[in-house]
């Protein structure tokens, strides 16, 4: 993205009412009713601005005019870390490298050389994107000594736009594939990662240390992966926005694999402008057009404000299965989108049963195939059978759940080469398309919307995620883009909506999504409760 263009769509963000994280009443920033910051953790506010609400276009600006330094917001970010993590435990480490990438970004700012939207901004990964310089884990102590070789391609590209890798955040270990009942947000490296707005609820997974270090403000965006609800999944549990590109769009190189027919990383943010910003810089393919699409229609966006979702037909996917509590939340979504000019009609996407029923067997071939060769780059145990041997030999791997059932089965699933398994995938891949496909053909849908997460609910070792969460998946498999933004929340617990189109529409999904986020405005700042009261759902 050229210097001007970049400049341009800037203005055109700023300018508009799309720049969104306007705090409800009762809401404010920092987690008090008066308005004040809760002394045990810090204030999001710093050098004028305010880190809950600021969005990347308003901090370039002020970088641009010299009134802000990126070392500046780099440090910002480093005593939110230092202050607020140890309640919530969602960075792994910090990058030693942070102050330096952000001085080298001053430069640039001063010389007017800036890269672009990203340049100076400090940025969390999760711990399964590799980075040279820090190690990458996945959550496992099995990958916990020396860290990769190379960088991921898609830390390449950041680093190439000038962003600042601030540090490493946890995430479920292994991205949740490894034990049959496991607990969200563990690892035995980082330990638990916990909600910031109860603590002790949980943040979703895998990407929870990303999820929870947004809500928290200790960074202005992130990147997840998501195999099938593991960037959306957090995003709205822990109240941010999170987007799962379409397969393709951002390369998977030096990030450790569950399957390459459903993977891909994304970008999470406290807003969509970010989200989208992001996305541009992490394009790999056909990013010209996915840049065009995204930052144009932002920007178109922006002009029209509130008026931006007028005409456009939006399929609710109510979910009653996650209980009445979200359905209410649906229907106060509905009628707000409705306000705005949107038409919402109701829709059941064909064609889940089956989907459910073929998933799981599929990703058990794929993850062994997958692991296998990313396991070869690195380190430690060569193959899925010698990790399955070091996690047997290392307590430490079993202090919340021992259970390796996902592996096992790995390792005795079909190879990707038996024809057994060549066709469920061919069957998942064509129901799943067809499942969104048919369903926004037949009702001449802009998308499909249906609630993201359910109201998080207690961590709980022993027993285990106490998830079932369907909206993730025609998106997740059949490689379309999704997006999760904050629709509202049960009592104190945040819920997304969840928005899905077609292949590539990215672009447009997000355009759509700023619409949205714009009309709901339902963020609110995380306010650190211990717990809940004895009548909330568990």
């Amino acid at each position: 993205m050229g210097k001007k263009s970049m400049a341009a769509m800037t203005a055109a963000l700023v300018a508009g009412s799309l720049l969104t994280g306007v705090t409800d009443a009762g809401a404010q920033p920092g987690g008090r009713e008066d308005g004040k910051a809760s002394p045990s953790h810090g204030s999001p506010r710093a050098l004028g601005v305010d880190l809950d609400t600021v969005t990347i276009p308003e901090l370039q600006v002020r970088m641009e005019k010299g009134s802000l330094t990126s070392s500046q917001l780099t440090r910002a970010y480093l005593r939110r870390i230092k202050d607020v993590d140890p309640t919530i435990h969602a960075v792994l480490r910090t990058s030693p490298t942070a102050l330096r990438q952000a001085a080298a970004s001053d430069i640039r700012h001063r010389r007017g050389t800036a890269r672009g939207p990203l340049d100076g901004i400090p940025v969390l990964l999760k711990d399964n994107v590799d980075t040279r310089d820090m190690p990458t884990t996945a959550g496992s102590l099995a990958l916990a000594g020396s860290p990769p070789r190379t960088d991921a391609a898609l830390v390449t590209r950041l680093r190439k736009a000038g962003a600042v890798i601030l540090g490493k955040t946890n995430l479920s270990e292994w991205a949740n594939f490894r034990g049959a009942k496991p607990t969200s947000g563990w690892s035995a490296v980082g330990g638990q990662t916990h909600n910031p707005y109860v603590l002790d609820r949980n943040p979703c997974g895998s990407s929870a240390g990303s999820g929870a270090a947004l809500a928290a403000s200790l960074a202005q965006v992130a990147i997840g992966t998501e195999t099938d609800g593991s960037i959306v999944c957090p995003a709205g549990m822990n109240g941010v926005v999170g987007h799962k590109p379409s397969l393709g769009l951002v390369s998977q190189s030096g990030v450790v694999p569950i399957s390459a027919e459903q993977d891909t990383a994304g970008p999470m943010a406290r807003n969509v402008i970010d989200t989208a910003l992001t996305l541009s810089v992490l394009s790999e393919r056909k990013q010209e057009r996915t840049r065009g699409a995204a930052a144009g229609g932002l920007a178109r966006a922006a002009d029209q404000g509130s008026t931006s979702l007028r005409g456009k037909r939006i399929g609710l996917w109510r979910l009653p299965s996650l209980g009445p509590d979200v359905d209410a939340v649906m229907t106060r979504t509905a009628k707000k989108l409705r306000t705005a000019g949107a038409v919402v009609v109701e829709v059941t996407p064909p064609y889940q049963a089956r989907l459910a029923e073929l998933e799981f067997p599929a990703l058990l071939s794929e993850f062994h195939r997958d692991i296998d060769a990313y396991l070869g780059t690195r380190q430690g145990p060569r193959d899925l059978a010698a990790l399955i041997e070091f996690n047997r030999t290392h307590p430490e791997e079993q202090s919340c759940f021992a259970g390796q059932e996902l592996f096992e089965q790995a390792l005795a699933a079909p190879p990707t080469t038996d024809p057994e398994y060549r066709a469920m995938r061919a069957e998942l891949k064509d129901l799943s398309r067809r499942s969104i496909d048919e369903t926004m053909a037949s009702h001449r849908l802009d998308a499909i919307a249906a609630p993201t997460n359910p109201p998080a609910w207690t961590t709980d070792c022993a027993r285990g995620d106490n998830d079932v969460i369907p909206s993730s998946t025609p998106a997740a498999v059949a490689g379309y883009p999704s997006l999760s933004v904050p629709a509202g929340s049960v009592g104190e617990l945040p819920v997304g909506l969840l928005l899905m189109a077609g292949d590539h529409q990215d672009g447009d999904l997000l355009s759509l999504g700023a619409g949205v986020e714009d009309r709901l405005r339902a963020w609110r700042a995380p306010r650190y409760l211990p717990t809940l009261g004895s009548g909330a759902p568990r």
